[in-house]
């Protein structure tokens, strides 16, 4: 396992979307008519990672991760710029993963060759779904086959490849899900992001809930969903390095997330984007504003962030503990002391007695069984 140390990663926030998925809770707008708007954004994120970079100092670059919104449609030109001058302000140690976020649409598919020749050297996928039924209620603006095209396409230009499915749609059974993942599994990507299906009350599934139009499936078929899709994925060489991310041997796992998850430093660029720092030795978290207009009037007034906060130890520990405990490699036993806790009484020994957590080496880690109940683990652990 590797410390983070003090490398940086960045997470670039593009808003742009074709359209607003009806589950999508993120900062996101739509793409049309934007294209000046989209032209002064880029230079904002430029400037931003400018001076973000006089603040964090000399630091090596860990990793980079286009996400959205709809990263693929950034001019592969804007990609490059970004890249390049990330890269001469934090000079990497060597290869680093440079990730990002992609729909299986065939106009996207024919960026792919330029956005690798930007510098993007791994693809995450949001294939979503393998029939053209369940796409449509995910308010997808690609086929099936259009999806199975682009993995295809993505193949051949990137030597990393990752794909997101959404699993416990209305409706969906055990069967069909596990018949869906093997057909997926034929389609040769390396690693998988499978999602259960959340409805955030602002949006539009969220109001199609409320109103009693939108039933997802109960407790008891989330998780024979949940267990299908650990049983099926771990049988064909996919091993679930984190809660909703699988990966087909310990390379093809994200270099990005693990080092956000490891608790390292990472700036947080464009509108809405959350990073973390350590300035003058304190863990601080950044929030950008929102709005891509406040956001690049921010940047130019020297004011990017709409917060910025420094976490107190226990902040900074319980952040850790969070994150850590989502992966196999769990977070170290020695943040437990900032917390008031111990893996020898209390909470900490409960949950260890009762089979949701266990020491390995000197770090607390989620077991099986605790791994599907997190959310209620962590709650009973810092409560």
């Amino acid at each position: 396992m590797l410390d983070p140390g003090s490398d940086v990663g960045l997470y670039v926030h593009w808003p742009y979307c074709s359209r607003i998925c009806p589950y999508c809770d993120f900062n996101v707008v739509r793409d049309r008519g934007r294209g000046e708007e989209q032209a002064g954004l880029v230079e904002a994120i430029l400037a931003d990672l400018r001076a973000q970079a006089m603040l964090a100092g000399p630091r090596r670059l860990a990793s980079i991760f286009f996400g959205g919104g709809t990263p693929s449609l950034m001019a592969p030109e804007a990609v490059a710029r970004i890249v390049e001058t990330a890269r001469g302000l934090f000079p990497p140690r060597g290869e680093i993963e440079v990730s990002l976020e992609a729909n299986p649409t065939d106009a996207e598919s024919s960026r792919f060759a330029a956005l690798a020749e930007a510098g993007i050297n791994r693809l995450s996928m949001g294939v979503q779904a393998l029939d053209d039924d369940s796409l449509r209620f995910l308010g997808r603006d690609h086929s099936a086959a259009e999806a199975r095209r682009a993995v295809g396409l993505a193949g051949q230009a990137f030597s990393r490849l990752s794909i997101d499915l959404i699993y416990a749609r209305p409706d969906q059974t055990p069967d069909d899900w596990a018949a869906e993942l093997r057909t997926a599994l034929d389609m040769g990507f390396e690693h998988v992001s499978p999602y259960q299906l959340t409805i955030e009350p602002t949006t539009a599934f969220g109001r199609a809930f409320a109103r009693g139009r939108l039933t997802p499936p109960d407790e008891d078929r989330a998780a024979a969903l949940y267990e299908t899709t650990q049983d099926v994925l771990q049988a064909a060489g996919f091993d679930a390095y984190e809660v909703s991310n699988h990966a087909r041997g310990v390379a093809a796992r994200s270099s990005h997330n693990l080092h956000v998850w490891r608790g390292g430093d990472y700036l947080g660029l464009g509108p809405g984007a959350h990073g973390r720092l350590t300035l003058d030795g304190t863990r601080t978290a950044t929030v950008a504003h929102r709005r891509i207009a406040d956001y690049v009037a921010g940047v130019g007034a020297g004011t990017p962030w709409a917060e910025r906060e420094g976490l107190d130890a226990v902040g900074a520990a319980e952040e850790r503990l969070l994150l850590g405990l989502r992966t196999v490699e769990g977070a170290p036993v020695a943040l437990l002391a900032h917390l008031g806790l111990s893996p020898a009484a209390g909470a900490t020994a409960d949950l260890i007695a009762d089979g949701f957590l266990t020491v390995e080496d000197g770090r607390l880690v989620a077991t099986p069984a605790g791994r599907p109940v997190l959310d209620g683990v962590l709650k009973a652990l810092l409560t």
